[in-house]
């Protein structure tokens, strides 16, 4: 799976699970341009891992602070 697919990929998630409207970009950060709080951050850490079916851990959790960051995850996750 590519980066750009994982990015769509993310950013459906988004729309459906965490009602993001807009444009969705690597450097977006999650809490304050996306303006997600701790609940909705939940609901998409759990979306992700449903739509990619990986497990994030909770140490994953705590070092993503961007979109980029997600993707970067999720693709690393992948790769194993």
């Amino acid at each position: 799976m590519t980066r750009a697919e994982i990015l769509a990929g993310v950013a459906q998630v988004a729309r459906e699970h965490v009602g993001f409207d807009g444009a969705l970009g690597e450097e977006q950060r999650l809490l304050e341009d996306l303006g997600l709080d701790s609940l909705r951050l939940v609901v998409l850490a759990a979306e992700v891992e449903n739509r990619f079916r990986v497990a994030l851990t909770p140490e994953d959790d705590a070092a993503v602070r961007t979109v980029g960051d997600l993707v970067t995850l999720v693709e690393a996750k992948l790769a194993r």
